[in-house]
């Protein structure tokens, strides 16, 4: 079966578009960012925001029924390539993370009511969420969550602990994962919830200063917050899908998003790579360039290579969703997940150390991009499980070969060969 990455030149057109107008309006904003509170930031992206409408580029990861463009995920791979190049530009197209994750689980399994309530004003941009799943005690194995749901009369009462809700501490409305059903098989115990940030009970901790944003601040986009859930009675109606369908969900969540963050990766890195060319061009050591030495010529070469392969696996794996769904590209994504959080990070960090202190500084972007390109080995899964994962997956095409004899062992191949060709040797053998 063939692959076709192609794009008609309409989309074409609307990319070259995305590019320039992230390089010249998004790229200066990451200058003055830390000078901006979360007022200032809303009215810097406001126009942006409705020049991207008027392109027909807001929040396309949604078909059109529910305020997108439709568009599938190679597309979508393609447009978060460009939006990859600053962590700030997906805000201005209405597909920032968690939001647009929460957009996706609300309009597959959300009532009407909940989608009238959350995911109109959410589209809009009036709103903003988080998704509340990560524990201090469970994070790369969710089945060890411990927040609970424990039904009363018509209402749901939750109580736990959670962290690293990303932009709780800006959010309108939490999704929350916890445990409904302790007593059900493990990966049928836990449900979705919509919890109005508001609701008593409902407690935001702190944003977790991390190595991509190692300041504390708190009611800024960007953070990931602790948050403290005690005794939070929310109606019935709050539940999100069918009870005890959170894990499921959640892969409908975390598959298209995990394409979306690899490609957003692979335009990270080609702006870094850009900075490791450039810098290669005019800075002189020990006699020439350092285009010239042959160090250098490997990492450019390198980075060019790995680029291209990420870039290639990502576009098939999304492809392989357009045509068969999200089960079929399991694997595909599971690869693209490790493969290309690698990738951005040696590739930044090649370009960081051909700056050498410069590099280091925060007189350029690569010190940062360096610090949040860690991240990229932990959240979605880290690195570990999705390579256990693909390793499972692939696994299964096998089974031990009779008697334990390995396939290609040559004597026993040797015994059937000497069979299948008996005839020819024993002629050639009559010939000697």
């Amino acid at each position: 079966m063939g692959w076709d990455f192609s794009t008609e030149p309409e989309y074409q057109a609307k990319l070259d578009w995305a590019r320039e107008f992230v390089r010249e309006e998004i790229w200066p904003m990451e200058t003055v960012f830390e000078e901006l509170d979360q007022g200032a930031l809303r009215a810097a992206y406001a126009p942006l925001r409705e020049e991207v409408k008027r392109q027909g580029l807001w929040a396309c990861h949604l078909p059109p029924e529910h305020g997108g463009q439709g568009y599938g995920q190679v597309k979508l791979g393609l447009l978060h390539e460009i939006l990859g190049t600053s962590v700030l530009a997906p805000e201005a197209f209405g597909s920032q993370a968690p939001d647009s994750g929460n957009s996706e689980i609300l309009a597959l399994v959300g009532s009407q009511g909940q989608k009238e309530q959350w995911l109109e004003p959410l589209l809009a941009g009036d709103l903003h969420s988080a998704f509340s799943m990560t524990e201090p005690g469970a994070g790369a194995d969710p089945t060890l969550l411990t927040t609970s749901a424990v039904k009363d009369g018509d209402d749901w009462v939750i109580n736990g602990h959670k962290w690293f809700s990303s932009n709780a501490s800006i959010a309108d409305f939490l999704i929350v994962m916890a445990v409904s059903n302790p007593e059900a098989r493990s990966h049928q115990r836990a449900s979705m919830f919509i919890v109005p940030v508001d609701t008593p009970g409902v407690t935001i901790v702190r944003d977790v200063p991390t190595m991509g944003h190692p300041f504390e601040h708190f009611g800024k986009w960007g953070g990931h917050a602790e948050v403290l859930y005690e005794g939070v009675r929310v109606p019935g109606e709050a539940l999100l899908g069918p009870e005890g369908a959170g894990f499921l969900i959640a892969q409908h969540r975390l598959g298209p998003g995990r394409i979306h963050h690899c490609m957003r990766w692979l335009g990270q890195a080609s702006r870094a790579f850009d900075m490791l060319c450039e810098r290669a061009t005019y800075r002189r050591v020990f006699g020439g360039t350092l285009a010239e030495k042959q160090t250098v010529q490997n990492w450019i070469a390198d980075s060019a290579a790995e680029m291209q392969a990420a870039r290639l696996m990502t576009l098939h794996a999304a492809w392989v969703m357009d045509n068969e769904g999200a089960a079929a590209a399991r694997t595909d994504i599971g690869m693209i997940k490790f493969y290309g959080a690698k990738v951005l990070h040696d590739v930044i960090d090649r370009a960081l150390q051909a700056h050498g202190s410069l590099g280091y500084s925060t007189d350029l972007p690569l010190e940062e991009m360096y610090r949040h390109a860690r991240a990229a080995r932990i959240y979605d899964g880290p690195d570990e499980v999705h390579r256990q994962s693909v390793a499972r997956q692939i696994l299964r095409g096998y089974s031990p070969p009779p008697g334990e004899v390995p396939s290609e062992h040559v004597p026993t191949r040797r015994v059937a060969a000497r069979e299948k060709f008996a005839e020819l040797l024993e002629l050639a053998t009559a010939n000697d």
